[in-house]
């Protein structure tokens, strides 16, 4: 693999110290940062492509740590969780090999274009979900959507997922990582999740499930089974340090102290939690009792889009808006939690996340010379530029990705695949989806 450099950049490191380098140089071989620093203190090595970087800032690829591929973007709509799922679970009883394929091709493509170089994605047929990640260069995590109580068939299987992981795990330069996918308490068994608890430790992966997203929803698990959720799961065993819960959105104190003494992290999908009128997690208190907080965009279906920038900066206003405290989640923390807080999560903070020597080459370059970025300055604290990194930027400032040191995006359009192709069948694809989901209507079932 060549080496290269990028010169002149405003680099934000998001190393334990927070550095910002106003006019840095980064140096990538085989794939990993070799130096990171002032640029009249870096050493270019002889034959390197250098690329200028002036008007741009250079950060760590952004981290999505929980989304659900899918073509059904716009579909279910104007409905509150506990009504939406029976619609959304017409998609997967419609799913085939080649519908998730292309969702994931269009899903990852949408990723890397708005500087995502990194995917928790809990779906279905993930090795079709692989082979699109394989052919984008993405770095994703794969938890397939395993549901195993009666009438809940049209999800993945146990099996399934055992043998994702002998199949994918590690796979593309340990690009692609395969987790234990849990669904949700109504649609798996407990010897489900017992199962995933013993594979996580035989296998060395992580469990990934969703928790305590609505209100009514965290009533009926406790109508139904006894215990609020986060205890149904910890009595399941499969709270720790390799587990990533999404949403966790009505935990109460207790909870959150739990959450935080077993080293479990949480996945925040806050425009999915104001779109599904699900409420606004308590982040400053997860974040306070040291939990480990990465941000999702919990997919196109709940969502409409997979734009991180977005997700920063609404998780930023919504605390502040809910709590009538300007000073809530400010933007440093919020890019902590975008970038290294989310490579945490997926147990990938020693690997990506920062930029700092050693580290893997995932990169985002911003282009600072557009209307939404100016005027810029950039100091060692950041300056006005790292309050518009979250509150500012935009997909249409992504210059460039690169993931393990590859160029994925170069002003805008991928490098490995034709990106007319991939939407034009995703759209193709999609509409056949559609008609799909609505012979099968009459058949959507409530979620208890």
């Amino acid at each position: 693999m060549s080496s290269f450099a990028i010169r002149h950049a405003a680099i934000f490191t998001v190393d334990p110290r927070n550095r910002v380098i106003p006019d840095g140089t980064l140096v990538v071989q085989d794939g990993v940062i070799t130096q990171a620093g002032d640029d009249r203190e870096v050493n270019i090595p002889e034959n390197c492509e250098v690329i200028d970087a002036r008007g741009h800032a250079l950060l760590p690829g952004l981290i999505d740590c929980h989304s659900h591929s899918s073509l059904m973007r716009g579909i279910t709509e104007n409905m509150p969780l506990m009504e939406w799922l029976p619609w959304y679970q017409l998609e997967h009883r419609a799913m085939t090999e080649e519908f998730a394929y292309h969702s994931a091709r269009l899903c990852y493509l949408e990723a890397l274009q708005s500087g995502t170089t990194c995917v928790m994605d809990m779906f279905r047929y993930m090795d079709r979900c692989a082979d699109a990640a394989g052919e984008l260069g993405l770095r994703v995590q794969l938890a397939p959507y395993v549901a195993d109580k009666p009438g809940k068939d049209f999800f993945s299987t146990r099996e399934e997922n055992r043998q994702l992981i002998h199949s994918h795990h590690e796979t593309q330069n340990g690009r692609i990582r395969v987790w234990m996918g849990l669904e949700h308490l109504f649609y798996c068994t407990e010897d489900a999740y017992r199962e995933a608890a013993q594979l996580s430790r035989e296998y060395g992966v992580g469990i990934h499930t969703h928790c305590s997203e609505q209100k009514e929803e965290e009533r009926a698990v406790t109508a139904e089974l006894g215990r609020r959720s986060l205890a149904m799961l910890d009595h399941y065993g499969i709270l720790g340090e390799r587990t990533l819960l999404a949403h966790c959105v009505w935990l109460n104190d207790e909870e959150v102290a739990r959450v935080a003494d077993t080293g479990t992290s949480i996945a925040h999908c806050p425009v999915s939690n104001a779109k599904l009128a699900s409420g606004v997690a308590r982040v400053p208190e997860m974040l306070a009792a040291g939990v480990t907080v990465g941000l999702g965009t919990d997919g196109p279906v709940c969502n409409n889009s997979l734009t991180m920038f977005e997700e920063m900066k609404f998780a930023s206003l919504i605390q502040k808006a809910t709590r009538l405290d300007a000073t809530a989640l400010p933007a440093d923390q919020i890019l902590r939690m975008a970038t290294i807080n989310g490579a945490k999560a997926l147990g990938l903070d020693h690997e990506i996340g920062s930029l700092e020597v050693g580290k893997k080459a995932d990169l985002l370059l911003l282009d600072l010379g557009k209307a939404n970025m100016t005027p810029v300055s950039v100091s060692e604290q950041g300056g006005n530029l790292l309050w518009n990194l979250v509150y500012a930027a935009s997909s249409s400032n992504v210059a460039g990705v690169w993931v393990d040191g590859a160029r994925l995006i170069d002003n805008g359009e991928a490098t490995l695949v034709t990106q007319s192709s991939v939407i034009t069948e995703a759209q193709r694809q999609g509409l056949a989806l559609f008609a799909a989901c609505d012979k099968l209507s009459h058949t959507r079932a409530a979620m208890v």
